[in-house]
């Protein structure tokens, strides 16, 4: 069923679980982590960010995106990631997206708020959430620029928290896009932080590579949406290559089960993690 992510982080933060937000570039990315998530009896969302609209254009993506989200088992919040432009995010909310982000992280604060609170009074308008982040997460979503992590200050989530009335915020605590080199080493004490001094439910972007332990700790402390995205992508590319490897590939059908199944393993292995299975 197609829900508001405001509910489902509502939800979390009563039961001390985060929810994933999954990103998905086509109908077999979408039908593995629906699959999943019935399966599990998970809420999930369903994203996708602005970068990605030259792969998967969103009048074509978005339709279905929203289709499969209300024709599901379970709860299913569908979430227009790092918006960057009031075109692309108004077109999210007309096809039906229950949230939208909108990435004013490169702005001064002040600019950022003042956007941000455009959007909310669009989404409003759709009855729909509106996530925003500050600080700079690594990296990008598209791995196109190394951006440099800038650490969210928590006096500048009070702020914005207090200026806006913002249904997410997604914060920096050494977190990063893509890959990562290393394991990050996340900064729990300016999390800690800030979840004290906020009540905003708070969102991690960047989830691939940090360890099950960490996404555990921020589960409890705060952080109620995780963004996965380049794990779902290598994780659909290795399904496909291992089945051509183990020959099980003898036509179309078989290459689109074995994205299904990449998208499918990815998300259980997450949803387990985060502790959202039977949550729905």
């Amino acid at each position: 069923m197609l829900v508001n992510m405001k509910q489902l982080l509502a939800d979390a933060e009563k039961g001390n679980y985060a929810v994933g937000s999954f990103s998905v570039a086509n109908m077999e990315m979408v039908l593995g982590v629906i699959k999943a998530a019935e399966e599990l009896r998970a809420p999930i969302i369903l994203q996708i960010a602005e970068v990605r609209l030259k792969q998967s254009p969103l009048h074509v993506i978005g339709p279905l995106m929203v289709a499969a989200a209300r024709a599901a088992k379970v709860p299913v919040a569908v979430h227009f990631d790092h918006g960057k432009t009031m075109e692309k995010i108004s077109e999210a909310l007309k096809i039906g997206f229950t949230s939208v982000m909108f990435d004013g992280s490169h702005l001064p604060l002040d600019e950022n708020i003042a956007m941000t609170k455009k959007v909310i009074a669009e989404a409003l308008q759709h009855g729909a959430a509106v996530e925003a982040e500050i600080g700079c997460v690594g990296g990008s979503e598209d791995g196109s620029e190394d951006i440099a992590i800038n650490c969210t200050r928590p006096e500048d989530a009070v702020r914005f928290e207090k200026e806006t009335g913002v249904d997410a915020l997604a914060i920096a605590i050494g977190n990063a896009h893509g890959n990562y080199k290393s394991t990050p080493k996340l900064r729990f004490d300016i999390l800690e932080e800030v979840d004290r001094l906020t009540q905003t439910p708070l969102v991690l972007h960047g989830g691939t590579g940090i360890t099950p332990e960490d996404f555990i700790r921020c589960s409890h402390t705060g952080i109620k949406k995780i963004n996965i995205a380049t794990a779902t992508f290598d994780r659909v590319e290795q399904s496909v290559r291992a089945a051509y490897r183990d020959g099980a590939i003898q036509g179309y059908y078989d290459l689109q089960a074995a994205e299904v199944e990449g998208a499918y393993q990815n998300a259980k292995t997450h949803i387990l993690i985060f502790g959202t299975d039977n949550k729905a």
